[in-house]
């Protein structure tokens, strides 16, 4: 499994503090090797993020993304679940 960040994600990821980038640097090596660790929390989406999926980066945090290609995801958004879906 490969992954990208959009540069709206990047941008969103370096706004975060250090310690939630480094949970979620981890959640990401995490979902690297099982995308669908209990820890993670991966569930679909609907609306706006339809066609994407959400991860648990902490408690309040999520990261969305979808499939570009069966081996590769592109994450879109990360921010807290209020800023992301309403």
């Amino acid at each position: 499994m490969r992954y990208l960040f959009t540069k709206r994600f990047a941008k969103q990821r370096n706004k975060l503090p250090d310690k939630t980038k480094a949970t979620c640097d981890e959640r990401l090596r995490i979902f690297l090797q099982d995308q669908f660790h209990p820890t993670l929390h991966n569930h679909k989406l609907h609306g706006t993020y339809a066609d994407c999926r959400s991860i648990n980066i902490n408690g309040d945090i999520r990261a969305v993304y979808w499939h570009v290609e069966p081996d590769l995801v592109e994450f879109v958004a990360i921010g807290t679940h209020s800023e992301l879906y309403d």
